[in-house]
């Protein structure tokens, strides 16, 4: 039997895998930039975190949570999400007692059992950033700042901000009872989820992709902001404004967990059909309360990184590509081979990369593989070279060659 791996889930090598780590490199490198620090939660948590902090009602919990007995029997879930996992730590560990605001950075699989189309995954991985202590509405603008900087440093152009509030715990029952009223008069117009939706949490079907006319006929909550709230979304408006940010208000926006207040925003690009949704985020000040801690204000995205490797731009797609090696080693012979990697060891120290070929394959078929790797220079080492102490060098580029010591091998190739 060949096994195969799991439905929705891939394997990483090559090419592929020399861009991915690209990416992470330059997520962690653009998050330190803004004064972000990296944290890494375990992959799975206790059920009741995400059935508490998510929504027992939500799509997530309900249906796409990969959950387990431990051998003592207590419920454990592959994390779907990893907000909640990083708000557990930072209470867990005491940083709320320190005062001011916490940045952290994570970078991880998250797994939700979900069907399987182009650019959804059933283990798929996230970038993403927490900043906790503060409900200044100039960390929301920051965060969606740093957001939009994520795919401008890979040269996304045509980038939309789009942006709603979906107010706090003091506007939204009022909200709620107006939007169960309303929705009364579409009951036969709604999907089977989004009825079961309209009695568990109403705000939800603001989320369903298949009840669009019905949404367009609904009320809006940021026509039922309380005042505190609609003093935030203002304030938040005008900081973008200020920083040059464009956004389009959308009334319509909720995100898909039950721990999001007030800020909710998404970064799009058209062109993309259903799926331009490049990331997403917002505040949720409830968080830790929900997590059985006090009362900490905290924002933060997550960004889908086989989404971003998938519409990477052409440029960036060749910036993240392979490295092409500084030197590969041709190798004649068994004799050879101890030598090479004795003369590798010393340029890799030196800071090149060195490819031994020590497959013992025909020359010819060596010099192939020098070529289609894009080496710069290759260097042939055979019997008579052992003997009088000397490589050929070979400049892949121009064809030229030429005999050198092995001590002055360092000094030709700089």
């Amino acid at each position: 039997m060949r096994f195969k791996k799991p439905r929705g889930t891939q394997d990483f090598y090559g090419e592929t895998m020399v861009r991915w780590a690209g990416i992470e490199s330059r997520l962690a490198d653009l998050a330190k930039r803004y004064g972000y620090s990296e944290i890494r939660t375990p992959i799975f948590e206790m059920s009741e975190l995400f059935v508490r902090t998510v929504g027992e009602g939500s799509d997530i919990v309900s249906k796409e949570m990969y959950t387990f007995k431990d051998k003592k029997g207590r419920a454990m879930t592959l994390r779907p999400e990893n907000t909640a996992p990083v708000m557990r730590s930072f209470l867990e560990n005491g940083l709320h007692r320190s005062g001011g605001m916490t940045r952290f950075f994570y970078i991880g699989p998250m797994f939700r059992y979900d069907r399987p189309q182009a650019g959804r995954y059933r283990q798929f991985h996230q970038f993403g950033v927490e900043a906790i202590g503060s409900s200044n509405p100039a960390v929301d603008a920051e965060v969606i700042e740093m957001s939009l900087e994520v795919y401008r440093m890979f040269g996304f152009e045509g980038l939309e901000v789009s942006l709603n509030s979906v107010g706090c715990p003091v506007c939204r029952p009022a909200f709620r009872e107006t939007l169960v009223n309303a929705l009364e008069g579409h009951k036969d117009e709604l999907c089977g989820d989004c009825s079961e939706r309209a009695l568990i949490n109403p705000m939800r079907i603001f989320d369903c992709k298949e009840c669009v006319e019905v949404k367009k006929k609904l009320p809006v909550i940021t026509d039922h902001l309380c005042g505190e709230c609609e003093e935030h979304f203002q304030k938040l408006q005008k900081i973008l404004k200020d920083l040059d940010i464009d956004f389009v208000l959308d009334p319509l926006l909720v995100r898909g967990l039950d721990y999001y207040t007030r800020t909710a925003f998404e970064i799009l690009r058209p062109g993309l059909g259903g799926q331009n949704a490049l990331c997403g985020g917002g505040r949720y000040d409830g968080l830790a309360r929900d997590c059985g801690g006090g009362d900490v204000p905290a924002i933060g995205f997550s960004s889908g990184i086989e989404r971003l490797l998938e519409n990477l731009p052409e440029k960036a797609l060749a910036e993240l590509g392979p490295k092409r090696p500084d030197v590969f080693f041709i190798i004649a012979g068994e004799e050879g081979a101890s030598m090479a990697m004795k003369l590798a060891g010393r340029l890799r120290r030196e800071g090149f990369h060195v490819v031994c070929e020590l497959s013992g394959r025909a020359m010819k078929k060596q010099m192939k593989t020098a070529s289609e790797a894009g080496a710069r220079f290759s260097v042939f080492i055979g019997q008579d070279e052992l003997e009088k102490e000397k490589v050929t060098i070979k400049n892949m580029e121009t064809g030229e060659q030429k005999e050198v010591s092995m001590d002055g091998l360092a000094e030709i190739l700089r």
